[in-house]
């Protein structure tokens, strides 16, 4: 019966004729009619506390208060941006448009991330005098509220991406190309493994040999909105500066000279008046972006405390063989759909954070030494709903320590993660941990807080700081033995791609396959 019914669905799926009222009744537990209302009373709020913020953004002489203004404004705009796709989804199910072409994921991947930017602009005026959050501190709560209840009546259904149902463990095709998911086209995928014969569109050099001197010239270049892809070269050396592609820049790709050629640094911290979110040397909202062979660092050390090397709110992104360096709060996932392939990724409090929906697979994450007394957490993931989509997905990694803090493990201890938010979500599977990672392996935040809620697995890791006979005892942590619940984490599964390709010929296992 199941698998009639799944034969079924799949060929509603792809002849015409009444598709999006079947999409409507499969996919949504309300009328269509109702989500979009709801979909557009909450952008009205949304629009409601712009207009409230606005006023703010020179209004005052505190610079992290202005920075938290302008975050805010920000973040609301992007929540408006995917309430709008998600509109846009639901009536037009069938053409891959901004998305995958499955609808229904990319729906939840867009709300999800509505959902959580009302905190992230609240978290911004930490710090402040608090006057402009409790001023709009309740419309947040509502719009939070209101993304809630829509995300709840999008249904639970088979994942389909193409002509075909995917996720099966086993199951194996052909295909010409063994590292990226299946958004990653043709084209895309040439470039991220060409050599140096690839065709630029903008040529940004130091030295002037190039189009531009800085990267930021070379990505306001870029057209807005465009489908076909935007080819930034970075020629070797060190950049100081501050670039930020915004939502209107789609599929920009960046292509450096190398880890340790091409550099983009910066230091932008709290304790100098940026909020998180703004600290960031390298930012991006714009869906598609690409990103190959350079090193993103911030430089402010410690003592700092947050500071951001790489922040990306870029749904359908891909970071390949690129270096994220920092202390706390290194890479800061946001949201959306992000695939991390090579990478190289250090820090010390956690440093890969967020509430994306990510993998990182065949990375090398390192915990350094920070100041005396901290603890390191090398996650913490922000997922605040059990109607979230996201969570962190690390396979195929090695997590270790640098050498000085591996010379005296009792100075610093090290942790795989700590949950920021209740529903925290975070599977390490098929990896190597190192003997960094304390033997109960993960961290509380706050009291038992999360604790029963949050979802920490671990399957198939090896290497001294792999046990997990001693790891924390919490409801939330799962040492997982079965195939069948770590095939969820894989990215056939959880990114919405039609599989990781683990090696290097033309066929791939959907799930775990080498």
């Amino acid at each position: 019966m199941a698998r009639t019914a799944a034969a079924i669905l799949l060929l509603l799926w792809c002849v015409g004729g009444g598709r999006s009222e079947f999409f409507a009744q499969e996919i949504l537990a309300v009328p269509p009619s109702e989500f979009v209302g709801s979909v557009e009373s909450t952008m009205s709020v949304i629009r409601q506390v712009v207009s409230t913020v606005a006023p703010f953004v020179n209004a005052f002489g505190d610079f992290r208060q202005r920075n938290a203004v302008s975050d805010c404004l920000d973040l609301m705009d992007l929540s408006l941006d995917q309430m709008s796709l998600s509109i846009s989804a639901m009536q037009h199910p069938y053409g891959k448009g901004n998305g995958t072409g499955n609808a229904a994921v990319d729906m939840r991947t867009w709300l999800s991330g509505a959902l959580i930017n009302q905190d992230t602009c609240k978290e911004g005026f930490d710090g402040t005098d608090g006057l402009v959050r409790d001023l709009v501190a309740g419309s947040l709560d509502q719009i939070t509220s209101l993304v809630y209840d829509i995300l709840s009546t999008i249904k639970s259904v088979p994942k389909f991406y193409g002509n075909e149902v995917v996720g099966r463990l086993n199951g194996r095709k052909l295909i010409g190309d063994d590292r990226f998911p299946e958004w990653i086209r043709p084209r895309d995928r040439r470039l991220l493994q060409s050599g140096p014969g690839f065709q630029a569109d903008a040529v940004v050099a130091a030295d002037g040999t190039g189009n531009f001197t800085r990267i930021s010239e070379a990505v306001h270049a870029a057209p807005d909105y465009s489908t076909k892809r935007f080819i930034i070269y970075v020629k070797g050396g060190v950049y100081n500066e501050y670039v930020e592609i915004s939502k209107k820049k789609w599929n920009v790709m960046l292509i450096g000279d190398g880890i340790n050629s091409t550099v983009i640094s910066g230091n932008r911290n709290f304790i100098d008046g940026w909020t998180t979110y703004r600290s960031a040397t390298f930012a991006v909202k714009g869906q598609g972006f690409i990103a190959r062979d350079l090193t993103i660092e911030n430089t402010a050390g410690p003592e700092k405390h947050q500071a951001v090397a790489f922040r990306s709110d870029s749904d359908l992104s891909v970071i390949f063989r690129c270096a994220i360096r920092g202390y706390q709060d290194t890479l800061y996932a946001h949201s959306q759909r992000q695939f991390y392939r090579e990478c190289t990724i250090t820090g010390t409090i956690d440093f890969i954070f967020g509430d994306g929906t990510v993998v990182f697979q065949s990375c090398e994450i390192t915990a350094r030494k920070g100041l005396p007394n901290q603890k390191n957490t090398v996650t913490a993931q922000g997922r605040k709903e059990p109607v979230e989509n996201t969570g962190f997905s690390i396979q195929f990694s090695k997590i270790s320590g640098e050498a000085d803090l591996l010379a005296d493990l009792n100075a610093t201890q090290t942790y795989l993660g700590r949950p920021w938010r209740s529903y925290s979500r975070t599977v390490i599977m098929q990896s190597y941990i190192g003997e960094a990672i304390r033997p109960e392996g993960w961290l509380e935040w706050n009291g038992n807080v999360g604790l029963d809620t949050l979802f920490y697995a671990e399957y198939m890791n090896y290497g001294p700081g792999a046990a997990v006979q001693n790891r924390v005892k919490w409801p939330g942590f799962h040492a997982l033995s079965a195939s069948s619940e770590a095939v969820n984490y894989t990215v056939a599964q959880f990114i919405g791609g039609n599989a990781w390709l683990p090696a290097t010929g033309v066929r791939y296992s959907a799930g775990f396959g080498v």
